[in-house]
């Protein structure tokens, strides 16, 4: 059974506490120590890649597999962020962020996209991923070739929510709970193999720091 390896870039570089999304951010100094861990939990087969169109996927990319073609797909982009996109967590105004920490899967970032939003995207390309894989209909990159990886695997560079939206697809998880039941460090590599809806995570180390994608408040709670 052909596999799908979904990998998350490595760390950006932005300072805790920022919201960010689309922004295009770069990554950070420890990218090639970062880059070789990701490698080494990946096999020699990959045939076919496709990425996220921004730099933090694509630098990645590019670098796992010089030499070979991306296929940039911008419906796996990270959450739209809409006007919080750069501003700290914690200088959002409390009536735009209460609520969407009441109910982050429907109500939509201002100016921006819900979590349900995302996951509609990004599981409308995974099924065309899955269809090139499967050799079903829609795995075409637009240019009329077939992308299926005739015979090898597939890999998807990627940002954390895309790649929390498709594992709570292929398993039923509610997207409530995806960030508790998928716990996805920069740089982890999570292997699927759709026809049995089944997923394994060969690395995914945390960092030294936490990720904050909240205010800091809501940390708090737990501490």
């Amino acid at each position: 059974m052909k596999a799908i390896y979904l990998i998350r870039h490595t760390t950006p570089a932005v300072d805790k506490g920022i919201c960010y999304g689309q922004t295009d951010l770069d990554v950070t100094e420890s990218f090639s120590e970062e880059a070789e861990m990701i490698l080494r939990s990946l096999p020699a087969d990959i045939a076919v890649v496709y990425s996220s169109p921004l730099q933090r996927c694509t630098r990645l990319a590019s670098h796992l597999f010089p030499n070979m073609p991306l296929l940039l797909r911008p419906e796996l982009m990270e959450l739209h962020c809409g006007s919080w996109e750069m501003r700290g967590w914690d200088s959002l105004p409390k009536d735009e962020i209460d609520p969407w920490m009441e109910d982050f899967v429907n109500v939509r970032v201002p100016g921006g996209e819900s979590y349900i939003d995302l996951y509609d995207r990004v599981m409308g390309c995974w099924a065309q991923i899955v269809g090139g894989v499967y050799g079903a209909a829609g795995g075409s990159d637009g240019s009329g070739r077939q992308n299926g990886s005739a015979g090898g695997s597939t890999a998807v560079v990627a940002h954390g929510g895309v790649i929390r939206s498709i594992l709570a697809g292929i398993t039923g998880t509610p997207l409530v709970d995806s960030f508790k039941a998928f716990s996805l460090h920069y740089g982890c590599v999570v292997r699927v193999r759709p026809g049995e809806g089944l997923y394994e995570v060969l690395w995914n180390m945390p960092q030294p720091e936490k990720e904050q994608h909240k205010p800091s408040s809501f940390y708090k709670k737990f501490t």
